[in-house]
């Protein structure tokens, strides 16, 4: 299993540096976005997000205004791609009533490898969180033992409906790594087998006019260190967003999410940008 995942990253790294003499280059969203990109013919894309809080399946990831990143290679209805992100400012994490610790500015890496076809898209998503006080404290990046390893491998499927009918549907689990059941007191993560954490999520994306409109949900069949204690709904909202043309060919997508947790009884209202 640890050969698998090291071969992984260097087949990633390889495609990008062979193929990338035959491409362009263009704009790209949020690689955790369900919306189906087939490209044809092959192209590099790249971008970046510039967001007032990173909230992701209704959880807030640094509490902080941060920078997220991404490229991408696609043909033929494959596609390699990299994301991440960066916090800006450091974070706080509290302990207790009368303790908090300095937990540095959040960061992630993620890598992604998907088959596009016909409205269904399969990921495998590998996800990694560097120590943000000291990137190689125990966090090491070639670490791939399943008991020790910072990284997390997510499986995943996702449909997009045709647009008289623009459903978005996605079911995903961690099958390896940094995802752990409980230990002997009940607290998830601390546990030394697979937890296989799972989530699901449905949206529908329409238009009013040049606005767009995007209501989401999605929730969780059990406990997890990831997203809740219990089976529940985590993440339920709506994302409105609109593009400003800047010039005849260029524009900057604007978004707006409203984002609740009702599991975790939390609320956050984000403001985005793509470049």
């Amino acid at each position: 299993m640890k050969k698998f995942f090291t071969d992984f990253h260097f087949i990633t790294l390889l495609v990008f540096l062979v193929l990338g003499n035959y491409s362009g280059f263009g704009q790209v969203n949020d690689e955790m976005k369900m919306e189906e990109k087939v490209a044809s013919p092959a192209q590099f894309s790249l971008g970046a997000d510039l967001v007032s809080r990173y909230i992701w399946r209704g959880r807030d990831y640094g509490n902080s205004p941060a920078i997220q990143p991404n490229v991408a290679f696609s043909v033929a209805g494959f596609k390699i791609g990299a994301w991440g992100s960066y916090g800006f400012v450091s974070n706080t994490v509290q302990i207790n009533d009368s303790t908090t610790v300095n937990a540095g500015n959040y960061a992630e890496t993620d890598w992604n490898l998907s088959y596009s076809y016909k409205g269904f898209t399969v990921m495998l998503s590998d996800y990694f969180f560097p120590n943000p006080l000291s990137p190689n404290e125990n966090v090491n990046y070639f670490d791939y033992n399943n008991k020790t390893t910072g990284h997390s491998y997510e499986l995943s499927l996702a449909y997009t409906g045709p647009d008289k009918f623009p459903l978005q549907l996605y079911a995903g689990t961690i099958i390896y790594g940094a995802d752990k059941d409980k230990d002997s007191t009940g607290v998830f993560g601390a546990g030394d087998n697979n937890n296989y954490s799972t989530y699901f999520e449905a949206a529908y994306q329409f238009n009013i006019k040049t606005i767009g409109v995007k209501p989401f949900i999605g929730g969780i069949p059990f406990g997890s260190s990831w997203y809740g204690p219990s089976a529940g709904i985590i993440n339920l909202g709506v994302t409105v967003s609109k593009s400003i043309q800047l010039s005849k060919d260029y524009s900057i997508p604007l978004f707006t999410s409203v984002v609740t947790n009702p599991q975790a009884q939390s609320i956050f209202f984000v403001f985005g940008l793509s470049l």
